[in-house]
C-alpha cells in the first residue's frame, strides 16, 4: 500500500504544469461533395517546431503556442493554407488541390527506429525499414539491430532462440499482436518463431510498467506487433530465402480491394530444413530439421464518413521440429535410449475480430472491441522424456475512450475477460487446470506536450487462483528544455508461472525437475510470480560538430514480491523450482547515442550493464546464462535513391557479450565440469541489400562473420542418456558462420 500512495502523490504533485491544446480535422473533397478525411497531412505553428500530423481520421492535437496563433496546415499535392487559431478553437479545415502541382520532391526521411519525445510511456517503435536491415525470418530474429532486446538461444539441441527485457526472459514481458496478448503460457518457448518477419509493419517496445489496458502480466516489459493492413497493403509481395544452414523460406502475400470500404490480404509462409549439419563435431545436429506452414488471411473494414473500422483474422500453423544426434531416425529411435533426439510438432489455430467506432463529429470519442480464441497443441519429445501441451484462450477487452472538459484529459475505461484451458502432460503426470479471470481498468492521460504530460492507470482484476488484487501504473513525462525528454515509470505486476511451458529448453538435459511448492490450490502447487517496476529515463537530441545525435540513458528496477525461482545452482543433476519472497531483484543500465555524421551514414551504439540476484538455495547469487555487461553498435549506409528507386544499402552490426555464470555442474566427473563463468566473446553480422527498382531487390548477408563457436556447448555429448547430459548450458552460437541470400518482388 505504501508503494501505491507514492505513485499517486507523484502523479498529483505534478499537476502544477498546464498547457492548452488545439485540436481539429482535415479534409478534402470528392467528386460527389463528400468530407474525406486527409491522413499525414502537416500541422504546425509558423515558426516554431512544434507541429504534428494528422491521423487516419484527418484528427490532429498539439499543444497551443504561447508564441503565436498561425498554424500552418500542408500536404503534398494541396494548397498551403495558413489559419488564426484562437485558444480552444476547435478547427475543421478543407485543403484546396494545387492544379499548378507539376513535380514534389521529398528530402526528409524517417528514422527507421524511433523513439518519441512527446509520448507520456517511452515506446520504441521498429518500422519496417529497420527489419529490413537482417534477415529476420521471424520475431524472434526482428531484434537483432535493437539493443533494447537481447536475444540468446535456449540451447544447444533445438536451435529455439528466446529474448531477454531488462535482464528477465520473455515469461516476464507482455507480448502482444494488435494490442491482444498473443504468447502465453504454452506457446512461450516457441511462439517468438511463428510470426514471419514480412508479417510485420512495425514492433513497439515499451520497457518497465505499461499500460493497464492489455492486462496486469507485464512485469518487465511490453512488445506489440502491428501487422500489415489489408487497406495500405499492395497487391502481391514475395520474399524468398536461403542459407548455408540449409534453410529455406518463401513468403508470398496477396492483396485485393473489394471496395472503397473492404480489403483483404492472404499471407502465405512456407520454411524447411533438410540437411544435418554438425560444425562443432559434436555428433548433434547443430540446427533442427524441420518445417513450417503459416497460412493468414485478414479482412479489414474502413467507412471514414461514419466513423467504423474492423478487422477480422482467420490463422492456421503447422509446425515440426526434429534435432539430436546424427542420424536419428523417430521411426526407429523415438522415446528409446539408443539416439537422443527430440521432436516438437505445433498445431495452432487463430481467430480474432476487432470492431472500432469513432464519433464522427466527436473523433477524440470512441469505443472499441477486440475478441481472440486460440488453440495451442503441442506433442513433444526430448530424449527419454515426453512433454505435451494443448491450451484453449478466449480473451475478450471491451474499452471506450474519451476526454474530461478538453484534450488535454483523456481516458480510457474498460472491462477484459480471459479463459484459459491447459490440458498438459510431463512424462506421466497430468497438470490440467481450467483459468480465468474478469479485470475492469481505467487510466487516465494528461496530455500537454509543450512539456509534461502523465498517465495514472489502474485495474482490478478477479482471478479463479489469483484472487482479487489492484494493478496500478504511473507515467511521467517531462521536458526541461528544448529537445530533452526525462520520464519516470512505476508499477506493479502478477502472473502465474507456467514451469514447463516457459522452461521446455531444461528438458534438453539429463536433469531431474523438483518441485518444492506445497499450495495446493495453485498450478504446481507454487504461489503466483508479483514484483513492482520502477524505472527513469533521459532523452536529448543536439548537435555534435554538426551533425545530429541522440543520447539516451535510462535505468530500471524489478523488485519481485515474490517469484518463482528456477535454481540449477543447488544440484549439476537437478533443476529445482520453489518460490522467495523478495529475495529477487534485476537492474538495468543502458547508455545509448547515436550520430548521423554524413549524410545517410548512421552510426548507433549502446552499452548495457545488468545486475539480477536472486536468493537461492545456497546463498544470494547473479542469475546465470546473463552476461552483466553488453555492448552494440551498429552501422548504416545507404547511396541516394537513384532513377527508378535504385539504392545500395549496407548495414554491420556488433555485439560483445560479458562474461556469464553458469550453472553449477561441479559434482559432475572432472571431465564434464564447466568452469564458473563463461569466456566474453563478440559477435559480427552483416547484410548488403541492392534495390533494381521500385518492385525488385535482393539480399545478400552473413551471421557471425567472425565464426565464433561455444566450445562444449553440449556436456556428455558422446553419451546423451549418462546423468551429466547437459545441452542447456548454451551462451553463444553453436552453429559458427552462416551466410544467406535472398529477393523481394511487388506488384504495386
Amino acid at each position: 500500500m505504501y508503494k501505491i500512495n507514492i505513485l499517486v502523490l507523484l502523479f498529483i504533485s505534478c499537476f502544477s504544469l498546464h498547457a492548452q491544446q488545439t485540436e481539429g480535422v482535415i479534409y478534402e473533397l470528392d467528386e460527389q461533395s463528400k468530407e474525406i478525411p486527409i491522413m499525414g497531412a502537416n500541422v504546425f505553428w509558423l515558426d516554431t517546431s512544434v507541429g504534428t500530423i494528422t491521423n487516419e481520421r484527418g484528427y490532429f492535437t498539439l499543444p497551443q503556442s504561447d508564441k503565436t496563433h498561425l498554424l500552418v496546415i500542408s500536404f503534398v499535392g494541396y494548397k498551403v493554407d495558413t489559419l488564426h487559431v484562437h485558444h480552444n478553437e476547435y478547427i475543421k479545415h478543407r485543403l484546396q488541390p494545387n492544379e499548378e502541382l507539376d513535380e514534389v520532391t521529398v528530402t526528409a526521411t524517417q528514422k527507421s527506429l524511433q523513439k518519441s519525445y512527446l509520448q507520456t510511456i517511452g515506446i520504441e517503435k521498429i518500422s519496417s525499414k529497420e527489419l529490413l536491415k537482417a534477415a529476420c525470418c521471424n520475431l524472434s530474429e526482428s531484434f537483432e539491430t535493437n539493443p533494447s532486446i537481447d536475444v540468446n538461444f535456449s540451447d544447444a539441441v533445438t536451435g529455439n532462440k528466446q529474448i531477454k527485457m531488462l535482464g528477465l526472459t520473455s515469461p516476464y514481458i507482455l507480448i502482444t499482436e494488435e494490442n491482444i496478448p498473443s504468447l502465453r503460457g504454452a506457446s512461450q518457448a516457441y511462439g517468438m518463431n511463428f510470426t514471419p518477419g514480412t508479417w510485420l509493419e512495425s514492433i513497439q517496445i515499451t520497457k518497465g510498467a505499461g499500460s493497464v489496458i492489455n492486462g496486469y502480466e507485464s512485469i518487465s516489459g511490453q512488445i506489440n506487433t502491428e501487422l500489415i493492413k489489408p487497406l495500405n497493403d499492395i497487391p502481391f509481395y514475395l520474399n524468398a530465402y536461403g542459407s548455408t544452414g540449409s534453410r529455406y523460406e518463401l513468403n508470398t502475400h496477396f492483396n485485393k480491394k473489394f471496395s472503397e470500404k473492404w480489403s483483404s490480404s492472404l499471407f502465405v509462409h512456407g520454411s524447411t530444413r533438410m540437411n544435418e549439419t554438425d560444425n562443432n563435431g559434436d555428433g548433434f545436429m547443430d540446427n533442427p530439421l524441420g518445417r513450417q506452414i503459416n497460412l493468414l488471411n485478414r479482412w479489414q473494414y474502413y467507412d471514414a464518413k461514419t466513423g467504423w473500422v474492423s478487422f477480422i483474422n482467420v490463422r492456421y500453423l503447422g509446425d515440426a521440429k526434429m534435432s539430436g544426434q546424427l542420424g536419428f531416425d523417430p521411426k526407429k529411435h523415438k522415446l528409446q535410449n539408443q539416439v537422443w533426439g527430440a521432436e516438437v510438432n505445433t498445431r495452432r489455430t487463430d481467430f480474432s475480430t476487432k470492431i472500432g467506432y469513432v464519433f464522427p463529429d466527436l473523433p477524440y470519442k470512441s469505443f472499441g472491441w477486440q475478441t481472440a480464441y486460440s488453440d495451442h497443441n503441442q506433442e513433444s519429445y526430448y530424449g527419454l522424456r515426453r512433454y505435451d501441451i494443448q491450451q484453449q484462450s478466449i480473451y475478450s477487452n471491451l474499452m471506450y475512450n474519451s476526454i474530461i472538459r478538453n484534450t488535454n484529459n483523456k481516458f480510457t475505461a474498460g472491462i477484459n475477460v480471459t479463459t484459459d484451458a491447459y490440458d498438459e502432460q510431463f512424462v506421466t503426470v497430468n497438470y490440467d487446470r481450467r483459468d480465468s479471470s474478469i479485470g475492469a481498468f481505467f487510466e487516465y492521460a494528461y496530455c500537454n506536450d509543450d512539456n509534461f504530460s502523465a498517465t495514472l492507470g489502474g485495474r482490478i482484476d478477479n482471478h479463479n487462483r489469483l484472487g482479487l488484487f489492484f494493478t496500478p501504473r504511473l507515467h511521467l513525462r517531462y521536458q526541461p528544455w528544448k529537445n530533452t525528454t526525462v520520464r519516470i515509470s512505476g508499477g506493479r505486476g502478477k502472473r502465474q508461472a507456467n514451469i514447463f511451458a516457459e522452461n521446455q529448453a531444461l528438458l534438453a538435459s539429463s536433469r531431474e525437475f523438483f518441485l518444492m511448492g506445497n499450495n495446493t490450490s495453485q498450478p504446481y502447487g507454487l504461489n503466483p510470480e508479483t514484483a513492482w517496476n520502477y524505472g527513469v529515463s533521459f532523452m536529448q537530441r543536439f548537435k555534435l560538430w554538426g551533425a545530429e545525435a541522440e543520447l539516451g540513458l535510462d535505468f530500471f528496477v524489478t523488485d519481485f514480491v515474490n517469484r518463482v525461482v528456477v535454481d540449477r545452482y543447488t544440484s549439476a543433476g537437478s533443476v529445482v523450482f520453489y518460490n522467495v519472497e523478495g529475495g529477487s531483484t534485476a537492474q538495468s543500465t543502458q547508455l545509448d547515442f547515436s550520430i548521423e555524421p554524413i549524410r545517410h551514414f548512421t552510426i548507433r551504439t549502446s552499452y548495457k550493464y545488468y545486475d539480477s540476484q536472486t536468493d537461492f538455495l545456497i546463498g544470494k547469487k547473479q542469475e546465470p546464462l546473463q552476461a552483466q555487461h553488453r555492448f552494440f553498435t551498429n552501422l548504416e549506409f545507404k547511396t541516394h535513391i537513384k532513377e527508378k528507386g535504385k539504392q545500395w544499402r549496407f548495414d554491420y552490426t556488433f555485439h560483445w557479450n560479458g562474461e556469464q555464470y553458469l550453472p553449477y555442474t561441479g559434482s559432475n566427473p572432472t571431465v564434464y565440469q564447466l568452469d564458473q563463468k563463461s569466456k566474453s566473446f563478440a559477435l559480427m553480422n552483416a547484410q548488403i541489400t541492392r534495390t533494381f527498382s521500385t518492385v525488385f531487390e535482393m539480399y545478400l548477408g552473413g551471421e557471425n562473420i567472425s565464426n565464433y563457436r561455444q566450445s562444449n556447448a553440449i556436456v556428455s555429448a558422446n553419451d546423451p542418456f549418462s546423468p551429466y547430459f547437459d545441452a542447456t548450458m548454451i551462451y553463444g552460437p553453436v552453429f559458427g558462420q552462416m551466410y544467406y541470400m535472398g529477393l523481394r518482388y511487388k506488384i504495386k
